[in-house]
C-alpha cells in the first residue's frame, strides 16, 4: 500500500490539531477565576475600595488596581493569622502570589495613607 505524503501531513495535522483543541478544552475547564470581595477595614480617606480587585484561580492569587493609588502593601495570611506572604506594588498595576496549600486566607492590602482593605478566600485543590 502505496501513502502520499500529503495524506500523511493531512493525517498528522489533524490528530496535532485535536490534541491541541483538547489540551484547551482541559485548560479551560481547569482555569475559574473565583473573585474576592475586598471590604474596609480602616479608611480615613476617600474609599477606594471600588479600585482594588482581587481573585484566586487554583493557587494563584491576583490582586490589581484599576487606579493610581501610589506604593502598596500586600500581606497575604492564614486565616489563624500565619504570614504566607508579603509584598508591595506600584499601582495601578497587578501583584500575583502563589499560595502552595489549601485553606483560608486573608489578603490584606495597605495603601500609603493608611487605609486598609482586606478580603478572605479559599485554596483549594
Amino acid at each position: 500500500m502505496h501513502n502520499s505524503p500529503k495524506k500523511l501531513f493531512v493525517l498528522l495535522f489533524v490528530l496535532l490539531l485535536s490534541t491541541v483543541c483538547w489540551g484547551a478544552i482541559i485548560t479551560c475547564s481547569y482555569d475559574e477565576q473565583h473573585p474576592i470581595v475586598i471590604k474596609e477595614s480602616s479608611v480615613q480617606g476617600p474609599p477606594k475600595g471600588s479600585t482594588i480587585q482581587a481573585s484566586i484561580n487554583g493557587h494563584a492569587l491576583t490582586v490589581t488596581f484599576t487606579e493610581n493609588l501610589g506604593d502598596v502593601q500586600i500581606d497575604i495570611t492564614s486565616a489563624s493569622g500565619g504570614a504566607v506572604s508579603y509584598g508591595h506594588v506600584w499601582t495601578p498595576d497587578s501583584y500575583i502570589a502563589y499560595i502552595p496549600n489549601t485553606g483560608s486566607y486573608v489578603v490584606t492590602i495597605t495603601l500609603g495613607n493608611g487605609d486598609v482593605y482586606y478580603g478572605e478566600f479559599e485554596v483549594t485543590d
